[in-house]
């Protein structure tokens, strides 16, 4: 049965240990930077336990996981000596099997295995998990042994190459980390008509869950509501007028959504090329308000 060695007992770290050592993977070793935390991860997993170095999960794992900060990844990599026949995987979105090359240059076979979810503190890493996707960048035979612990893990997987990784973080960064960002500016403008942010963060979030659930079961274009989506150019100028006057920081913004919202429409088939054109140019004017602000009023007023 393979060892399973993790450095780095942090958030990704441990819920990935916990998560494996409950789908059967036997968990022999953990490291971090603090003995204390490598110890309480080790008591959360039958027959694991606590080293005082990384060399001590290096010598002793089949397969070890660095889950440590990205910029940790390298550094570990070049700081430990590894020998031909064990796994060395990190776990960065962004970073390929580069940052592991002095590894692989002693002989171990490398890859990188990136939990596609949010993980904003152990417990929740461990729910969020199942169904999520596993991206994987590695050669055989450990390309089909990660893929089979996304399976075992009850997530997807698919297969990156290294130049494809840095695009596919930020394409995560987008859909998640700045749906956080988005919400918090809705928050800032309800804020201007004084409901406090706890409350419209409450309030917000059934319609957040219920667009994330049009996406689910109705897809893109199809989940665009809205008045892009209809084509409710009146709406849009009422907008536009509203947030230069209450929250001018936040127009640009909106008006760059809205310039990415318009082809989403157009695929949805609520709007034609002309009312599409008549947007485009309302919402493009927005950027400029600091230069043309009376061209801008007038053209939000007619």
């Amino acid at each position: 049965m393979l060892k399973i060695g993790i450095i780095g007992a942090g958030t990704v770290g441990s819920a990935l240990a916990i998560k494996l050592a409950k789908s059967g993977y036997t968990i022999t070793v953990v490291s971090s930077r603090t003995y204390a935390s490598a110890e309480k991860l080790a008591k959360a997993i039958k027959g694991c336990k606590a080293a005082e170095t990384n060399q001590t999960v290096a010598d002793t794992a089949d397969i070890i996981f660095i889950t440590t900060p990205d910029a940790a990844i390298p550094q570990i990599a070049a700081g430990l000596k590894w020998h031909k026949g064990q796994s060395v995987v990190h776990c960065s979105g962004a970073d390929s099997t580069d940052s592991l090359l002095p590894a692989r240059q002693m002989g171990a076979i490398t890859g990188v295995f990136h939990p596609l979810q949010t993980m904003a503190n152990v417990k929740q890493a461990i729910d969020n998990l199942p169904g999520s996707t596993f991206a994987i960048e590695a050669e055989e035979p450990l390309l089909s042994t990660l893929k089979e612990m996304a399976a075992a893990l009850n997530c997807r997987w698919i297969e990156l190459k290294a130049e494809d990784k840095v695009v596919y973080h930020a394409a995560a960064v987008i859909a998640s980390n700045y749906l956080v960002t988005l919400v918090k500016l809705a928050d800032d403008l309800w804020e201007t008509f004084g409901i406090p942010r706890e409350q419209a963060t409450q309030a917000l979030l059934p319609l957040l869950k219920g667009t994330l659930n049009n996406i689910e079961n109705a897809g893109i274009p199809q989940a665009l509501t809205g008045p892009i989506a209809r084509g409710d150019v009146e709406t849009v100028k009422k907008h536009l007028a509203a947030l230069q006057k209450e929250a001018p920081d936040a127009l640009s913004t909106y008006c760059e959504l809205g310039l990415q919202t318009i082809p989403i429409a157009q695929a949805k088939g609520k709007i034609d090329e002309e009312k599409a054109a008549e947007l485009r140019t309302l919402l493009k004017a927005g950027f400029k308000r600091k230069n043309i602000e009376n061209q801008f009023n007038k053209m939000i007023k007619s």
